[in-house]
């Protein structure tokens, strides 16, 4: 692991500079230092919810009293640009809003996702990666 994705876990999940991220789902409860640390390494801004164009990458907060998941999934794909992926940022296991796994697998296999396996993103998010089918 490099010093880079040590210190920053922007880094450690794969955003690249030049990347934009379209960030769905924000809330109070975001960690936002995840957010600033995405900006760094992207050197943009995250992009809101009503960006008109194609994203690289779409940052999902999600828990399970957002609503229907697989729904949340298939909206993010149609805002990304072919081969871009799906970071579903989720609550941890005993944090208010926690989804199953089962529930995450079920719902990226309806939408047509590739799931990778989750990791520990922030203090209280986790983090599964999810790749868009190419179109």
């Amino acid at each position: 692991m490099s010093t880079e994705e040590r210190i920053n876990p922007a880094a450690r999940l794969g955003f690249q500079p030049g990347q934009v991220v379209q960030e769905l789902g924000y809330d109070d409860d975001v960690d936002l230092g995840l957010r600033e640390a995405i900006e760094e390494i992207t050197g943009q801004d995250l992009v809101a919810e009503d960006y008109d164009d194609v994203a690289d990458v779409a940052l999902l907060w999600c828990r399970e009293e957002d609503g229907d998941l697989t729904d949340a999934l298939v909206d993010a794909i149609g805002l990304l640009a072919d081969g871009g992926t799906i970071w579903l940022l989720t609550p941890k296991t005993g944090r208010v809003g926690y989804i199953e796994p089962s529930d995450i697998g079920e719902a990226a296999q309806t939408a047509g996702l590739s799931q990778v396996k989750p990791v520990s993103v922030a203090a209280d998010w986790s983090g599964t990666r999810l790749i868009a089918p190419k179109r």
